[in-house]
């Protein structure tokens, strides 16, 4: 009985290896010809989409988040109030854990002058202080037990948030490189807008 099965000849072997080779070549083009502005928005995209997953972290379990920025250091990270009224990193939950930016990147942040800025819709539960800290009234805090810095944002879980305005820059001091400039805006709730790329950081669209 004559079989029908064939085997691959190697032109065909060899069109197949071609077409992976081109294939990976794009995956290695892509990769590394990534400009430094595309680089920057994917650091916002990552913030804008985690700050909308604690929103909802927060309205589902009636958890008080809050998300810390460090402009010096380049980092920001999530916090929760436990139930002494007292702000703890989310340090077990990676995606809510620090994140730091690379170092040709920084963070500005901005909590004043906004044409959204409700000053009077975060204070409502009295565990809040006008400087968005905890309030310390009753509170002993010895030298050796300083408390974590308290977050500058609160995410509530009645779905408010503290009004304000994030920018991300990208200003190289050598080389052709454009500068490069985005901008995330939480108003009294989420989702966040992103704003980018922009020329300069107060830009409108």
């Amino acid at each position: 009985m004559t079989s029908n099965r064939k085997g691959f000849t190697l032109l065909e072997v060899m069109v197949v290896l071609f077409m992976i080779g081109v294939a990976a070549a794009v995956v290695m083009y892509n990769a590394f010809s990534a400009s430094q502005s595309d680089r920057l928005q994917e650091h916002v995209k990552r913030l804008q989409v985690v700050f909308d997953m604690a929103s909802d972290f927060a309205i589902l379990n009636q958890q008080q988040l809050g998300l810390y920025i460090n402009e010096d250091e380049g980092t920001y990270h999530f916090a929760m109030l436990d139930d002494d009224d007292e702000w703890q990193p989310i340090s077990d939950v990676p995606t809510f854990a620090e994140h730091e930016l690379p170092i040709e990147f920084s963070m500005e942040l901005n909590l004043d002058d906004l044409p959204w800025n409700d000053e009077d819709s975060l204070f409502d539960r009295g565990v809040f202080d006008e400087s968005l800290s905890v309030s310390e009234d009753g509170v002993e805090i010895g030298e050796d037990d300083k408390p974590p810095p308290p977050p500058q944002i609160l995410i509530l879980s009645s779905g408010d948030i503290t009004p304000f305005s994030l920018v991300f820059s990208y200003e190289p001091e050598f080389g052709d490189d454009e500068p490069a400039y985005f901008r995330l805006e939480g108003e009294e709730s989420a989702p966040l807008q992103r704003l980018g790329p922009l020329l300069r950081p107060d830009e409108d669209l």
